[in-house]
C-alpha cells in the first residue's frame, strides 16, 4: 500500500472562472505530457511567467478522473536502458472535459491571459481528409458544429473559440499543433478557415489575417501507460499515482517562431525555434514515423508484440535499414547541420531500447489517417523519380492484412481505424480484387496511385507473398 505522492485540489465552487493559465492544450493525452509539457515547464523555471496548462479532454473523463485526486500533478518517468528516472510534473492548472460541459471549453479558450491553444488530437481528430488535407465537411462532428455554437469537433472548438474572442474585441490566439502532420499549422489553418467559412466569412477573414498556426516537429517515444505500470512507478517513487506517463530519453521538439501573441521562452528548454519546420518534419515522418508503421503492420503479423522484440529480429533490422537508406533518404532534403545515415542509426537504437515497450498494435492504429503522410507521399514521390519501392509497398500491403481483421494464424485482430468497417469489407480472397478496392479509397491513396497500373501489381503482388508466405518472410526476402 503506497500513500499518494499528491494531494487533491480546494473545490472550486461552481460557476467560478477557471484557474488562470496562457495555454489551452486540446488533448491531454500521455504524449503531451510526457513531450510539450516538459518543454513548458522547463520555460517556466528558466524564465518564470505562468504559462501553465488548461487541459482539455475532448472525449472522456478518464484523465480528468485519474488527475483531479492529484491536484493535476502527475509523474513522468524517463525509460533508459541503464535505469528509470522520474519527475513529477506540476504545469496543469485544471482539466475540462468538452462533452460534459463545452461552455467551460470555449470560454477558458476566450480568457483574455490565454494566448496559444495546442492540440495532440492525433491525425483523425481534425477532420480532414488526408490524402488532400482539406476538411471533411461530410463529418458527423463538422455538420453538428455548423448548425451549433456549443462544438463537439477540435476545429469546431478552434473557430468558436476564436468567434468568441473576435466579439470580445480580444486578439486570436496561436493555434499550435502538435501532431504527426506534414505541415501541420497550414494544415489545421486551412481546416480552421474551411470551417470558419461556412459559419462566418467575416470570421474566416479575421482569422486569416490576425491569427497564426505555426507548424512543429515533435518527437518523443512514448508508449501506452499500462496498469503494471502504475506498479512500476509506485514501487520506483514510493507513492501511488494514477496517471502517470512513460517515455524515452530523446526528446526534440522544433517550432516555427511566427506567432500571434506572447510564448514562453522554449528555447532555453533546448526547443529548436525556426523559420521553416519542413525538412524537419519530412524527415520525422518518414524516417521515424515511416518506418515505425512498416515495422508495427510487419511485425504484428509476424507475431512481435513491441518495437524492440521486433528490433531483436535480424531480417526486421535490415529491413528498417533498408527502408531509411534506399527508399527514404533519397527523397529528403537533410535540415541544416544534419547527417541523415546518423539519424537512421539513432532511431535504430532507440528502437531497440529493451526499456520502451511500444506495442505494435498501438502504432497500428488509424493507418487510414497515417499512412497518406507517413508512407504514401514518399512512395508517390519514388514512383515519379523511377526509384523502386519494394519495401514501402510490402509495408502497404501489409496494413492492408493487418485491417482484414485476422492475423497470420487466423487469430481475430481489434482494428482501430475510422474506417474500420469500410476496410474490412474491401478484403477478399483474391489480392487482385482487394487491392482494386482499397485503390477506390480517396481517403487514402492520392490520385497519382490510384491511377498508378504498375503500383497496383506492385501491391498484389507484395499481398499475395504476405497471404502465401507470411510476414517474416517477406521482409527477409526484400
Amino acid at each position: 500500500m503506497h500513500d499518494r505522492l499528491f494531494h487533491p485540489p480546494e473545490t472550486t465552487p461552481a460557476g467560478t472562472e477557471p484557474a488562470l493559465a496562457g495555454i489551452v492544450h486540446l488533448g491531454l493525452g500521455a504524449f503531451f505530457r510526457a513531450h510539450v509539457a516538459s518543454y513548458i515547464s522547463e520555460a517556466m523555471q528558466h524564465h518564470g511567467g505562468d504559462w501553465g496548462v488548461i487541459g482539455v479532454s475532448l472525449k472522456s473523463p478518464g484523465v480528468r478522473d485519474r488527475l483531479r485526486p492529484q491536484g493535476w500533478a502527475y509523474t513522468a518517468v524517463e525509460l533508459a536502458p541503464d535505469g528509470e528516472k522520474p519527475q513529477v510534473m506540476t504545469l496543469l492548472r485544471d482539466v475540462l472535459v468538452a462533452p460534459e460541459n463545452p461552455q467551460a471549453v470555449l470560454d477558458a479558450m476566450a480568457a483574455p491571459n490565454v494566448s496559444i491553444v495546442s492540440l495532440t488530437v492525433t491525425e483523425k481528430g481534425y477532420c480532414h481528409e488526408p490524402a488532400t488535407g482539406r476538411l471533411d465537411s461530410a463529418h458527423p462532428d463538422i455538420a453538428h458544429d455548423i448548425a451549433h455554437d456549443l462544438p463537439k469537433s477540435a476545429p469546431g472548438y478552434l473557430v468558436r473559440a476564436l468567434q468568441l474572442r473576435h466579439a470580445r474585441g480580444l486578439p486570436p490566439f496561436t493555434v499550435l499543433c502538435c501532431d504527426n502532420l506534414p505541415e501541420n499549422g497550414h494544415v489545421v489553418r486551412g481546416v480552421v478557415l474551411d470551417l470558419a467559412r461556412l459559419i462566418d466569412p467575416a470570421l474566416a477573414a479575421w482569422i486569416a489575417s490576425d491569427g497564426a498556426f505555426p507548424s512543429t516537429m515533435v518527437d518523443r517515444i512514448v508508449p501506452a501507460t499500462t496498469p503494471d505500470d502504475l506498479d512500476r512507478v509506485a514501487a520506483l517513487t514510493g507513492q501511488r499515482d494514477e496517471a502517470p506517463v512513460m517515455h524515452e530519453p530523446f526528446r526534440q521538439w522544433v517550432v516555427e517562431d511566427r506567432f500571434c501573441g506572447a510564448r514562453p521562452q522554449w528555447d532555453v528548454a533546448g526547443a529548436q525555434m525556426v523559420a521553416d519546420v519542413t525538412p524537419f518534419e519530412h524527415m520525422k515522418l518518414r524516417m521515424l514515423n515511416g518506418t515505425h508503421s512498416s515495422l508495427a503492420y510487419l511485425g504484428y503479423l509476424a507475431g512481435y508484440q513491441t518495437i524492440a522484440e521486433v528490433m531483436t529480429d535480424p531480417a526486421f533490422v535490415r529491413y528498417a535499414r533498408h527502408l531509411w537508406q534506399a527508399e527514404i533518404i533519397p527523397t529528403l532534403t537533410p535540415p541544416e547541420n544534419t547527417d541523415l545515415g546518423a539519424y537512421a542509426e539513432a532511431l535504430a537504437a532507440r528502437y531497440a531500447n529493451p526499456a520502451i515497450r511500444h506495442r505494435t498494435w498501438q502504432i497500428a492504429m488509424d493507418g487510414s489517417q497515417k499512412l497518406p503522410q507517413r508512407i504514401l507521399a514518399t512512395l508517390a514521390e519514388n514512383r515519379a523519380a523511377g526509384r523502386g519501392s519494394a519495401g514501402l509497398v510490402l509495408a502497404v500491403a501489409a496494413w492492408m492484412r493487418y485491417t482484414s481483421g485476422r492475423d497470420e494464424t487466423g487469430t481475430a485482430i481489434e482494428v482501430k481505424d475510422p474506417l474500420a468497417d469500410r476496410l474490412a469489407a474491401l478484403w477478399c480472397d483474391d489480392p487482385r480484387d482487394t487491392v482494386t478496392g482499397f485503390l477506390t479509397l480517396s481517403e487514402v491513396f492520392a490520385q497519382s496511385l490510384r491511377q498508378d497500373t504498375g503500383f497496383a501489381a506492385e501491391l498484389t503482388q507484395a499481398l499475395s507473398g504476405l497471404v502465401a508466405q507470411g510476414a517474416r518472410a517477406m521482409v527477409a526476402d526484400i
